[in-house]
């Protein structure tokens, strides 16, 4: 199959070329002229420098594809630069639909489990449970209404499926995401993790969720690929120990947590810039973003990995290719 892939130079997109072309399709990268291709180095590809906010660069883009993958989205996990988030997230997502739906092309659209409801310590969310929303973030905000723009055209005759990735982990985060975690737990000690929790997937078993979608997916439907529930200072401290460093002893306190985000909100203020860490964050990291992948399982054949060989792999390839100083 030729497929085209959206923000391939990603950490789930370069995974997704690798599993791709690994599995010979012939693929094509949408890039800006601003992307870093560096995370593309060595795998076949056709790079097709377009703006996904042009429709006639998207309808040029989807010509003679037989499947798009959506994954390209802005991450802001704050209150600001929602307009921005709603210009990558929801306008570019409701363009390539249309066009996907014109030309009669599958479309795979990578969302998140944070555009899923608020879930919980003893109530894991699943695909069904969309209230109530989670902090109304740029992010949250962005993600859930480019679900929206998505179930629209499905109505209208696309045939789209939407993957739901929980937190992923595991190598070739060139930017690094996921990865900075580790890193900044690899330079200095971490005395608190969050008090919430995550869904922690390996990068990898996500990528080959969202390509056997293409085959298995039903139109319309929602698929949470996930992994292992636990919580931040579970993982952090499986960080440390990959990384053979010193681990955070406790959780964040509620109160602290407040008292950190409001602070952060208040330099974002001074500097007139949102910095990453404010209250959004800071919320987000004290909830349980819990959630099964029964579904997945059953329909996609989705399959979980260990948690700790993917932050193992990840680490190493961080060693090898220079991101830590020895």
């Amino acid at each position: 199959m030729r497929i085209l892939i959206t923000g391939g130079t990603g950490f789930l997109g370069n995974n997704l070329v690798r599993a791709l072309q690994n599995q010979g399709h012939e693929i094509v990268v949408s890039l800006r002229h601003s992307s870093n291709q560096a995370a593309l180095d060595g795998l076949e590809h056709e790079p097709m420098l377009i703006d996904l906010n042009e429709a006639s660069d998207v309808s040029m883009a989807l010509d003679g594809v037989d499947v798009v993958i959506h994954s390209a989205a802005m991450i802001q996990l704050g209150w600001s630069k929602l307009e921005a988030s709603r210009k990558i997230n929801v306008d570019a997502t409701a363009k390539i639909a249309e066009a996907a739906r014109r030309r009669h092309i599958r479309m795979i659209h990578v969302s998140s489990v944070d555009a899923l409801g608020a879930a919980s310590e003893s109530e894991p969310g699943d695909e069904t449970k969309l209230d109530p929303p989670k902090p109304a973030c740029s992010y949250v905000v962005s993600k859930r209404e480019s679900e929206s723009a998505v179930i629209l055209e499905v109505s209208r005759g696309l045939d789209a499926v939407i993957v739901n990735p929980g937190f992923m982990v595991g190598p070739y985060d060139w930017k690094p995401s996921s990865g900075a975690m580790m890193l900044a737990i690899a330079k200095s000690p971490v005395p608190f993790a969050p008090a919430g929790g995550c869904c922690v997937a390996d990068v990898r078993d996500v990528a080959d969720g969202i390509i056997s979608a293409i085959a298995h997916g039903q139109t319309g439907q929602r698929y949470i690929l996930g992994g292992e529930n636990m919580s931040y200072l579970d993982l952090w401290r499986i960080m440390a120990h990959v990384m053979e460093r010193r681990g955070p002893r406790r959780k964040l306190p509620d109160w602290l947590a407040t008292m950190v985000g409001k602070s952060g909100d208040l330099v974002g203020k001074l500097r007139q810039s949102e910095t990453q860490l404010n209250s959004a964050a800071t919320q987000m990291g004290q909830m349980f973003h819990y959630y099964n992948s029964d579904k997945a399982k059953r329909e996609l054949g989705y399959r979980i990995g260990s948690v700790e060989d993917a932050l193992r792999d990840a680490w190493d390839w961080f060693v090898t290719n220079g991101y830590v100083n020895s």
